[in-house]
């Protein structure tokens, strides 16, 4: 099983870069980048707060249960 993040898909959806999500939720660019990536381990609830009023969306949007392989580092 695994967690997939589709926060690649919803800055799409909302026009909105990398550099700009990281300005409105007082991040790193380079920390978006290991989110939207996939790389992150963990995230904290209140950046995922941020990230949702930020995209208008809703925690599902970013976040999906994949009953699959996880990828191990």
């Amino acid at each position: 099983m695994a967690i997939r993040v589709n926060l690649d898909v919803m800055l799409a959806k909302r026009k909105m870069s990398v550099g700009e999500l990281a300005e409105h939720i007082d991040i790193t660019p380079a920390n978006v980048s290991v989110l939207k990536n996939g790389r992150a381990k963990a995230i904290r609830f209140s950046t995922l707060d941020r990230i949702c009023k930020v995209l208008d969306c809703q925690p599902g949007d970013i976040l999906e249960f994949s009953d699959g392989p996880q990828v191990e580092d």
